[in-house]
């Protein structure tokens, strides 16, 4: 028996209201180019609209125009989608309260979560939607989840709750080391200040 080894997301695929809403929200509430557009392939009477959330993969939403926006929150059971992250920078984060309330989204208001920072609102379908701002950048040639594996282990060890500050920037530390060669021989902390 073997795997089928996934190398990412290629997209993700919603159900949606009508095109404008959609394209309101997807472009003009969360900054995505809507790149293309189709015919559902599966259903003549839905259109099939593509956004790019800025890492080149792609959102798509499914529209009818028979459909309205329902904020009603989606489900939550078993099977089902329960929010989804995206990725902002800093600059954005500290912007996001402000941008959101300026148009009466609802929201959570700023969330830490040791790693990361998030904040929580609602899409016009009810679709929970997560702003997601890592407190770390990755040493050159590690992702963000080379870190987050190295943070766990640290954590762990040190019996801590969750990934905290400290776990990042010795998990930083240690990639560091391993990953990029030196001419010296210790490469410990030294305190040049003694």
């Amino acid at each position: 028996m073997r795997k089928i080894q996934v190398q990412g997301v290629h997209h993700i695929t919603l159900t949606g209201a009508d095109r404008q809403t959609s394209i309101d929200f997807w472009e003009g509430v969360l900054g995505m180019p809507f790149i293309f557009d189709q015919p559902n392939l599966d259903d003549p009477d839905e259109g099939h609209l593509y956004f790019d959330p800025g890492d080149g993969r792609l959102i798509t939403v499914f529209t009818n125009e028979n459909r309205l926006p329902d904020r009603k929150r989606t489900p939550t059971d078993p099977g089902c989608v329960h929010h989804l992250a995206f990725n902002v920078s800093k600059a954005t984060f500290s912007q996001a309260v402000e941008r959101l309330e300026e148009r009466g989204i609802g929201h959570s208001g700023p969330r830490d979560r040791g790693f990361m920072d998030s904040i929580y609102f609602k899409d016009p379908m009810g679709l929970l939607i997560e702003l997601a701002c890592y407190r770390f950048e990755p040493p050159v040639g590690c992702t963000h989840a080379d870190v987050m594996i190295a943070a766990h282990r640290i954590r762990v060890a040190s019996g801590d709750y969750n990934i905290q500050e400290k776990h990042l920037a010795e998990a930083i530390e240690d990639l560091v080391q391993r990953s990029q060669s030196s001419l010296s021989e210790d490469r410990s902390a030294k305190n040049p200040y003694a």
